[in-house]
């Protein structure tokens, strides 16, 4: 009985990444690739570098919306035209604005959005390295002055744990036995 749910287990593990991969590689249609090898495949560099403005977590290249099919068609058609990469990228964000660049340039305004991140790592580690050293020196400090139980309270903790000698209702909030047998 547990081989067949096995089974069924393992072929769902095989085909769950086929066919997320098979959505991908669907979203370039028969219809849009160029001719050209070498063409193809720097509208696929460049489709690679242009975000989805309808999905806006995928590139045009992975993307099955019809916009994402119409700026794959754009890039291919400014290629045939003999226009550069450069003039391809430069063309698209003038007409939908640098959101639609997947990697935008690090610099100006979006220079604090690549810096803000890692700097923000480095000041939590700092600050959890700062209370860690703090802490470890608090209990250095408390080991070297001796902070040690008072008798009282020794006597407290035994009585609550059950070790000493009275029971603790015995033992009043002090430390001391107390005589109310």
């Amino acid at each position: 009985m547990r081989r067949p749910a096995a089974a069924a287990l393992l072929a769902l593990t095989l085909a769950l990444p086929l066919a997320l991969a098979a959505g991908h590689a669907a979203a370039v249609q028969p219809d849009e690739i160029m001719t050209d090898p070498a063409l193809e495949a720097r509208a696929r560099a460049i489709s690679a570098l242009l975000r989805c403005p309808v999905c806006q977590g995928e590139t045009i290249d992975e993307s099955n919306a019809p916009l994402a099919r119409d700026l794959r068609i754009l890039v291919r058609e400014r290629l045939a035209a003999g226009d550069s990469d450069e003039q391809v990228l430069a063309y698209v964000e003038a007409r939908y604005g640098e959101f639609i660049l997947f990697r935008p340039a690090a610099s100006g305004a979006n220079l604090i959005l690549w810096i803000a991140g890692p700097a923000m790592l480095l000041v939590a580690l700092a600050i959890v390295a700062r209370l860690y050293r703090r802490g470890a020196a608090a209990a250095a400090a408390g080991a070297a002055a001796g902070e040690d139980l008072s008798a009282g309270e020794e006597a407290r903790l035994k009585a609550i744990l059950g070790q000493g000698e009275g029971s603790p209702a015995e033992v009043s909030h002090d430390g001391t036995p107390s005589s109310s047998q």
